[in-house]
């Protein structure tokens, strides 16, 4: 979502929840007003206190521990949501600015208040095999587990929910003005959707008897037991593998790697569609070394028919200096990929190439052309490919 976009969303927000204009200007000149009363309690977590808590897990005998017990003098909280695992004293917050111990309760500060939505087509997300040209109905809130260097969403990833003040919004009315926009899904993007993880379920739930499908667009750097959850609720999740190096996650995004593969792992054995996002940065994580053992991870653990876009990058945030991926990057990653044995990989961020386009692994005719976000063709019938009835993996219909 570039700034125009954002912006163009804030000005819409009020008019699509019925908010009477709730975020003008708000984006450009940020609110340090406080946060908004009540707040609501978190999910996943444990406190200090809690009769279930290890205490040796933490401390040993020469922190004067009593048998098994370690006497805090503060309330203090660790918060399960993200692989982060933040330990939390009183009014501290965890890395991702959205949940917060207060008096020794961990509370989720984003809960029923979006700060951007927008209707896009569903590409945009991308998510290229799942109802072709679908708008999609979407949210965001503030937060972000990950610092990513690169980020081209970071005025809300790296914000605080403070700074976009603006009215709650039930789960509920999300739900309507996604039909009411004609929207077949409601998507959670543009931040970690983590970040709210209580606000989506709820939403998710409140949409499902209205027909509207959930996807959620993600970093994965997420808890099993939150994810377990999240895949009972969502009908597709993209999730972004930056890189395949530990060393990078680490460096340029604030994280670590094995969550993100455990997230794939765990989606790609649930049923529920998944499509894999690699922003290919330029000396970063480009190598063929990288490209060719994230195609071979990828084909190993979730199996030739999840699709895999090779996003170009763009200079942005903390990484300006870097010039944008020349496309010969990635259309060695996409030859890489067919190579490892992939079917669907993309090039993306071209328009108008034709690695942005969706071919039959059987006959490799072009069953999906797009332009940009939006599809032009489509000879995909009862999801199978129109040429040679070969099947298509994904969600047609």
């Amino acid at each position: 979502m570039s700034r125009r976009d954002l912006l163009k969303a804030a000005s819409c927000l009020g008019l699509m929840l019925g908010g009477g204009g709730l975020l003008a200007g708000a984006l450009v000149r940020p609110s340090r007003a406080g946060l908004p009363e009540p707040l609501r309690d978190a999910r996943y977590w444990v406190s200090a206190s809690a009769d279930q808590v290890r205490c040796l897990a933490c401390h040993t005998a020469a922190d004067g521990v009593t048998g098994s017990r370690y006497e805090h003098t503060q309330a203090i909280v660790q918060c399960q949501l993200c692989a982060q695992n933040c330990v939390l004293k009183e009014n501290e917050r965890g890395r991702c600015r959205a949940r917060m111990n207060v008096a020794g309760r961990l509370k989720t500060l984003v809960y029923g208040r979006p700060i951007s939505v927008h209707v896009d087509p569903i590409e945009k997300k991308p998510l290229y095999h799942f109802l072709p040209g679908a708008a999609a109905f979407s949210l965001a809130s503030a937060g972000c587990p990950l610092s990513c260097r690169f980020c081209q969403n970071w005025e809300i990833s790296q914000a605080r929910p403070e700074d976009f003040p603006g009215p709650f919004i039930p789960p509920e009315k999300v739900a309507e003005a996604a039909r009411q926009r004609e929207a077949l899904v409601v998507a959670y993007t543009y931040n970690e959707p983590t970040v709210f993880t209580e606000y989506l379920i709820d939403i998710a739930r409140a949409g499902r008897p209205k027909g509207l499908r959930n996807v959620m667009i993600s970093c994965g750097f997420m808890n099993p037991a939150p994810l377990g959850e999240l895949l009972t609720v969502l009908d597709a999740i993209k999730i972004d593998l930056k890189g395949y190096s530990p060393d990078f996650y680490r460096r340029v995004c604030g994280a670590r790697l094995e969550p993100v593969l455990a997230s794939i792992r765990k989606v790609a054995k649930s049923g529920v569609h998944l499509e894999i996002v690699n922003l290919v940065v330029p000396t970063l994580n480009d190598s063929k070394k990288m490209l060719t053992d994230l195609a071979a991870w990828v084909m190993g653990e979730a199996g030739p028919d999840v699709p895999v876009h090779f996003t170009r990058f763009h200079p942005d945030y903390q990484m300006r200096n870097l010039p944008p991926t020349p496309v010969d990057t990635l259309e060695r990653a996409y030859d890489l990929a067919r190579t490892a044995g992939l079917h669907y990989p993309y090039v993306g961020n071209v328009p108008g190439h034709p690695g942005n386009n969706t071919h039959c692994p059987n006959c490799g005719k072009t069953v999906i052309a797009r332009t940009g976000f939006f599809v032009t063709e489509n000879h995909i019938l009862q999801g199978r490919c129109a040429f040679c009835r070969t099947p298509i993996a994904g969600v047609w219909s």
